[in-house]
């Protein structure tokens, strides 16, 4: 059955979407059977992965109109992924009388886990009910910290949200790692970062820091990962190295 990871991290504009997709990308092109679940409502995952946002069966159609998630996954040549849209917005609301609510996901994605041997979870950038759920899916949790002065604010709420759920729903739930991006080694800055992260993370992080990276910036615009946009880039070549950490511990 395939290892479940929700990608996470409530501060916006961290690379948790970047990192979703072309870890996604990256282990598929190693040989992994990969999922990538678009759970945020934004649906940039479901671009980043040249998927159209109108798709006939979505998330939202899956934990709120009983769709099975067999139906609604689309194939690509990087991955398998259940596509995202706006309508995501508003389930949270429609989540909240449901019973089992936090689990909702959960039991969606359980006939088609054996089928994968990772499944990411792309959460929304807040801790509320669909993250929850992200949380009450997975196993374990990716957190993308990026290399700037305000890194570490916000994980203690994370932390503690984590601990919380794994107190009360989900006991099995572990930090998968905690990838740096956007890491700028001609910086002294970057590497104090990246020290600090350290302190608060240890043996948790990823030996990969991911670097700024035009073509990694530029992947999303087109519709595909940045392996497959531009293989030879700074960024395509920090995810595949993170990708065979991955495979290396797993």
């Amino acid at each position: 059955m395939g290892r479940i990871v929700a990608v996470v991290n409530q501060k916006g504009g961290v690379g948790k979407t970047t990192t979703a997709v072309n870890l996604t990308a990256a282990l598929r092109e190693k040989g992994a059977r990969v999922l990538l679940v678009d759970f945020d409502p934004q649906a940039n995952a479901t671009s980043g992965m040249g998927i159209s946002r109108r798709s006939k069966y979505t998330s939202y159609d899956v934990i709120i109109n009983g769709v099975a998630a067999s139906q609604a996954l689309v194939r690509t040549d990087w991955g398998d992924v259940l596509p995202s849209s706006s309508a995501l917005a508003g389930a949270g609301v429609e989540l909240a009388d449901m019973a089992r609510r936090e689990f909702i996901l959960k039991d969606a994605l359980a006939p088609v886990i054996e089928n994968y041997d990772f499944v990411f979870i792309d959460c929304p950038p807040s801790l509320e009910l669909l993250t929850l759920n992200g949380l009450c899916a997975a196993e374990q949790i990716l957190i993308p910290v990026q290399c700037e002065y305000y890194a570490l604010e916000g994980l203690s709420d994370l932390m503690n949200t984590m601990r919380a759920v794994k107190k009360r729903l989900n006991p099995r739930l572990t930090v998968f790692g905690v990838l740096l991006t956007m890491f700028d080694g001609r910086t002294n800055f970057s590497s104090q970062v990246a020290q600090e992260v350290r302190r608060f993370f240890p043996g948790r992080v990823f030996s990969t820091a991911i670097p700024r990276n035009v073509r990694l910036a530029e992947a999303p615009s087109h519709g595909m990962p940045v392996t497959a946009y531009d293989k030879h880039s700074r960024g395509a070549a920090a995810y595949l190295a993170v990708a065979e950490e991955i495979l290396t511990l797993f």
